[in-house]
């Protein structure tokens, strides 16, 4: 999150490069608090493209193209770089917490822990992770953003490489269920066509009658 000028543009870049949701425009109020409303807007621009594909568009008056499009534009500019953002974030990290302060109140209303480049005209106390930097300056804002970007691309491989392990174990587990399955199906029915001997009393019996006629 980061809307000053110097900072816009390094947030943008980096944010992209490991495919995280991010903020250079305005803040728009409730982004957090009111997160369920953002969402509407945010399907209402998927809609608008979906007129656009199916020749709904097409069949609206030009005045009305011409207004759809401008709301288009707009939640594009504001809302376009959080389209895959389902869900409240499990952090968020901002440059300057002073000129961002609706930012810091929303997440530290949801408890979301906060990461921020904290220079000297701001309060520290506001932010969970203090990093103390010059948060005006392009090459500090590069920097800490590039080690930032770098720990979220490790921790998305970690992850990346844990369900690909569980996934390996679920399907092991499940092999070795189905021939257990399998083998017990197979000794039931070895057991099933095996022919009964008669008891030993019954056969002495038969024996004796015999003899006796």
């Amino acid at each position: 999150m980061a809307t000053k000028k110097q900072a816009k543009d390094i947030v943008a870049e980096k944010a992209k490069s490991v495919n995280m949701p991010y903020i250079t425009e305005r803040w728009p109020g409730g982004m957090l608090t009111n997160f369920v409303t953002i969402r509407k807007a945010v399907k209402k621009m998927g809609a608008i493209d979906r007129m656009k594909k199916d020749g709904t568009f097409e069949t609206l008056s030009k005045k009305e193209r011409l207004q759809v499009d401008r709301l288009r534009a707009k939640l594009e500019k504001n809302l376009g770089s959080i389209t895959e953002m389902t869900r409240l974030p499990g952090a968020i990290f901002i440059v300057d917490t002073t000129r961002e302060h609706i930012a810091v109140k929303e997440a530290q209303k949801l408890k979301i822990p906060i990461f921020a480049m904290v220079d000297t005209n701001s309060d520290p106390r506001d932010v969970d992770f203090v990093i103390p930097s010059n948060d005006d300056a392009s090459k500090s804002i590069d920097k800490i953003l590039s080690l930032i970007t770098g720990a979220v691309a490790e921790g998305l491989g970690e992850r990346k490489k844990e369900k690909e392990a569980t996934s390996e174990s679920d399907a092991q587990d499940m092999e070795a269920a189905a021939k257990q399955e399998e083998t017990e199906a197979v000794i039931a029915e070895t057991a099933a066509e095996e022919p009964k001997e008669a008891p030993a009393a019954e056969a002495s019996a038969e024996e004796s009658n015999e003899n006796e006629a």
